[in-house]
């Protein structure tokens, strides 16, 4: 029986065990959203409100659970606006399907209403990006692009579908049944020469990133470390890879990166780094390790032989995935207690946060979440000096999730936060997010409600473009040109979609607010004066209006 391209599409994506795809509607695509009638309770379309949201959505889905994210968006306006999400998915190493409508085939190469040449203009920002102009081949061409996304270095892969080919009739069958991926396994000889080098070592260091981690991958690494003595670094923003309440545990190489994880990295003379790219934060600024050949001998380990010797050089480098790597491993013994219990005082210093000069110190407030929060709570981030909450002053144990862009992305945590609501619905999800990081894609709280997927959202609302704000003062100081906000009424705003809100304006209000949030059936929203000029918050965009209004009509 022929079928039409949108439905292949649909019924193979079932098959390979896609549940949700997060999107936009759009003309351009509507053979794959009749399809998607058909597969209610199987492949469900989360509707969006804007394509920057749910590819958001899509990239922290793949983050989460180790399978592609889906996000179907239009042609044109609609993928430029989902291309924040697929830059987000390509640095987090997380695996994602972008689909797009594309003008006809009749219509290619005249620049027709939305056209664009998506291999030109995401060939370099996502994984693959492949046009399929033939009906027949879109089985062949979807299984490598699923492959695609999730072998190697996970990353997103952008299909794009025009409007006829989705219409037209084939005989070719939809996919059936998952693809069952191997990640390679290290040589024997691979693993013996590891273990040497770092029995050898004074001062070893392993450094863990990635997604793609399997549970009994991370058990594998915390048996090897706990039995070897040895230290572990987080890469930025996957501190939730390894338990950080072990003693092995010695904190994140990111933003803001504490003085002792620095001084680790900079003095260790063997680094096991696991599944790392060796991104700009993780390697502060690429200062830590020289490059090309670092003094510290290296040990890189990655699935995908395009990351082994991209920056630096190791000494050895071994093509294989993280779980099968560190199953394979022996304990390995050294005179390194003494170096690996001051790595392990250093985190626990570094979780002491100073007094902060604003009416809800946030220090206080992450300690008391930390004491009631539950043991596999999701935390989401987007970017901002708020971050530093979550990822520095807050421990994930082996159930905890930590959901941040490492792409730096403004606007991640509250899709990221309704995507872990939607994957488990029963499970604690908790946003933080700036005032700006927030009003980025706060009209996503509309799905939320629609969906009954709704996180608790903690606003630390300071009037101010915060990070930028910072470099401003430093770099151009008394000149602030662009960083002032006038911002909504949070809390009047975040009742209009549904949530239970309030405005917590002193330290001492935070715990019982928390309480409401976190018991409240409809998700929350707590706007945190975090102001540090006054203890009276700044004027909204309504209050402005109200004062404004009273002084017209006083006589």
């Amino acid at each position: 029986m022929a079928m039409n391209g949108g439905q292949v599409l649909v019924q193979s994506l079932v098959a390979l065990g896609a549940t949700k795809g997060f999107g936009v509607p759009g003309e351009s695509y509507l053979a794959v959203l009749d399809a998607l009638h058909d597969t209610k309770g199987a492949l469900d379309f989360i509707n969006c409100r804007n394509e920057g949201g749910a590819s958001f959505m899509a990239a922290a889905w793949g983050k989460l659970t180790g399978k592609p994210g889906l996000c179907f968006v239009t042609r044109g306006p609609g993928v430029t606006n989902a291309a924040i999400g697929i830059h987000t998915a390509m640095q987090d190493s997380a695996p994602m399907l972008v689909f797009v409508g594309q003008v006809g085939t009749d219509m290619k190469g005249r620049e027709a209403f939305q056209e664009i040449d998506y291999p030109a203009v995401f060939g370099t920002m996502a994984k693959w990006a492949v046009e399929i102009d033939q009906v027949d081949r879109l089985p062949e061409l979807l299984s490598r692009a699923w492959t695609t996304a999730v072998s190697g270095r996970p990353g997103p892969v952008v299909v794009a579908l025009p409007e006829d080919m989705l219409t037209a009739q084939t005989e070719a069958r939809p996919l059936t049944g998952p693809i069952r991926l191997h990640e390679p396994a290290p040589s024997a000889q691979a693993v013996d020469e590891a273990l040497e080098l770092l029995a050898q070592a004074a001062r070893p260091l392993v450094m863990v990133g990635g997604v793609n981690w399997t549970a009994e991958g991370r058990a594998a690494l915390e048996t090897f470390a706990a039995r070897s003595d040895l230290p572990v670094v987080a890469a930025f923003r996957y501190q939730d890879r390894f338990d950080n309440h072990s003693p092995h545990y010695a904190g994140e190489a990111g933003v803001g990166m504490p003085p002792h994880v620095r001084a680790l990295i900079a003095e260790a003379d063997v680094i096991l780094a696991l599944n790392l790219r060796f991104g700009e934060m993780t390697t502060d600024g690429y200062t830590l390790l020289q490059v090309p050949v670092p003094q510290q001998k290296l040990i890189h380990v990655h699935a995908s032989d395009r990351e082994i010797g991209k920056i630096y050089r190791p000494e050895i480098g071994i093509q294989a995935g993280p779980n099968a790597f560190v199953q394979a491993l022996r304990p390995v013994q050294g005179p390194w207690a003494d170096w690996r219990a001051k790595a392990r005082a250093g985190y626990e210093a570094s979780l002491k946060a100073p007094p902060q000069p604003s009416p809800v110190d946030m220090g206080v407030a992450t300690a008391h979440l930390r004491e009631v929060l539950a043991e596999d709570a999701i935390l989401t981030n987007g970017a901002g000096n708020f971050t530093v909450w979550p990822n520095k002053f807050f421990p994930f144990g082996p159930r905890a999730r930590l959901l941040a862009p490492q792409s730096g992305a403004m606007g991640y945590g509250l899709p990221a936060a309704i995507a872990a609501k939607i994957a488990d619905p029963g499970r604690q999800v908790v946003c933080f997010a700036g005032d700006g990081d927030f009003q980025m894609n706060c009209q996503e709280l509309a799905t939320a409600a629609q969906y009954n997927a709704q996180p608790v959202v903690l606003i630390l609302n300071n009037g101010i473009y915060g990070t930028i704000r910072a470099h401003q003062e430093r770099n151009y100081p008394a000149r602030v040109s662009g960083t002032d906000m006038v911002n909504p009424d949070f809390v009047a705003l975040a009742k209009a979609y549904g949530f239970h809100a309030e405005r917590v304006e002193t330290t001492e209000a935070f715990p019982a607010a928390l309480a409401r949030a976190l018991a409240s059936p409809t998700g929350a929203v707590l706007d945190l004066n975090i102001s540090p000029e006054a203890l009276t918050p700044r004027q909204t965009l309504s209050q402005m209006r109200a004062a404004a209004l009273a002084k017209k009509a006083a006589p």
